[in-house]
């Protein structure tokens, strides 16, 4: 089946929904109007409970059926925006300076606000649809904070399906892999403590700039030399910082970044390597070092027969020729993977068309995306619970 005529006919509707919580970006769990924008409109659908403060912020609506069945099938869009400035000079552009909706997370609410009105109209299912709009998506871990405070249980939830835009891809095309689809997140800082002094004079000092650039050269042997190439891993330092004057060896130098990987025991050797080399390099040279090293978001795996269920459902929206099932997973990070850990599910993209990129001060969500997303949303509750 194609794009749902109902999804068509709200598409105006939605758009407006859309543009309004793009002008009023709100950063990780401080989303309380965006919040309270969806739980108004759950409210105004008829949405049978709504929860709101799961996660802190988060809001979860059930749906249910017309049945008698008892299972329940979870629906996940993000809130949050990104600390950016925005440079789109639309008319719905953000009017908060330094905060801005550059990941989607505005069409991704939209979207599935529109498919619970949909389905809350319809009921064409048997079970419960629980549509969770959580915040924190970029870097708070709202997801796992969600999944912590007992939300699968609380609402039975036995699959959670997850969508994101995606610049590049045709708007009415959707991607999607089994298996690891996103990467861990590992993020860095090391604090290098040798002996300041005169720069000219460095064989007084132990210099931990000249110790810090070998380090920063040298964990990219992790990648190279450590870990097998056909197993992805990347290490970027993101950070240097060092030195408050032309004539003067600093005491400390501190360098910082991630490190992304696909499966956990590349994750396992690319943190012991890291440390390995941060330790050797700075005793080889008389120095100390501090590492912090955080994992972050886990990888994000898409289930095997919860990707056959996604893409099937993609492939009666768009059709199977608009839908690419062995996508190349991507380096960024994403915390669905903690309800993907928590329960059975999948992950799938959606074409944002020719926009600029994601984290980028010119992203501006596709609004002709919008009845494609509400499509695949509802067709999705309506096989997986025997419509």
């Amino acid at each position: 089946m194609p794009i749902l005529n109902r999804a068509a006919e709200m598409q105006a509707e939605v758009t407006e929904w859309r543009r309004y919580i793009h002008a009023r970006p709100e950063l990780l769990f401080a989303v309380e109007n965006t919040a309270a924008f969806v739980a108004g409109k759950l409210r105004e659908f008829g949405v049978d409970e709504i929860v709101t403060g799961i996660g802190r912020t988060g809001v979860v609506g059930l749906i249910k059926g017309k049945g008698e069945g008892s299972r329940t099938i979870g629906l996940r869009a993000d809130m949050d925006a990104l600390p950016l400035t925005e440079i789109t000079g639309k008319p719905w552009a953000s009017t908060t300076p330094g905060k801005m909706h550059a990941c989607g997370h505005d069409g991704h609410t939209a979207m599935l606000l529109g498919a619970a009105k949909y389905l809350a109209e319809t009921r064409n299912f048997n079970g419960n649809i629980a549509v969770i709009f959580q915040p924190a998506e970029e870097g708070g871990g709202g997801g796992n904070l969600m999944v912590q405070e007992g939300m699968m249980e609380r609402f039975r939830i036995e699959e959670v399906y997850g969508m994101h835009n995606l610049p590049g891809l045709p708007v009415g095309q959707f991607a999607i892999r089994q298996g690891a689809i996103m990467a861990a997140t590992d993020e860095f800082t090391v604090t290098i403590r040798g002996l300041g002094g005169h720069a000219a004079q460095p064989h007084r000092t132990i210099d931990p700039i000249a110790i810090g650039a070998q380090i920063v050269t040298n964990l990219q042997m992790i990648a190279s030399r450590s870990a097998d190439p056909l197993r992805s891993v990347v290490v970027s330092v993101t950070k240097f910082n060092a030195g408050f004057a032309h004539n003067v060896i600093p005491n400390d130098a501190q360098i910082a970044g991630t490190i992304r990987t696909l499966d956990a025991e590349v994750r396992d050797l690319a943190e012991t390597r890291l440390k390995q080399i941060i330790n050797g390099l700075v005793a080889a040279h008389g120095a100390q070092a501090d590492i912090s090293f955080h994992r972050n978001y886990p990888v994000t795996v898409n289930h095997a027969t919860e990707t056959t269920h996604a893409i099937a459902t993609a492939s009666d929206i768009a059709g199977a020729a608009n839908v690419n099932s062995e996508v190349d997973p991507m380096m960024g990070g994403e915390d669905f993977s903690y309800m993907l850990n928590a329960r059975p599910g999948a992950f799938i993209f959606i074409g944002n068309g020719d926009s600029a990129g994601l984290h980028n001060p010119a992203y501006d969500f596709n609004d002709e995306v919008i009845a494609h997303g509400i499509s695949y949303w509802a067709r999705l509750a309506e096989k997986r619970l025997g419509a």
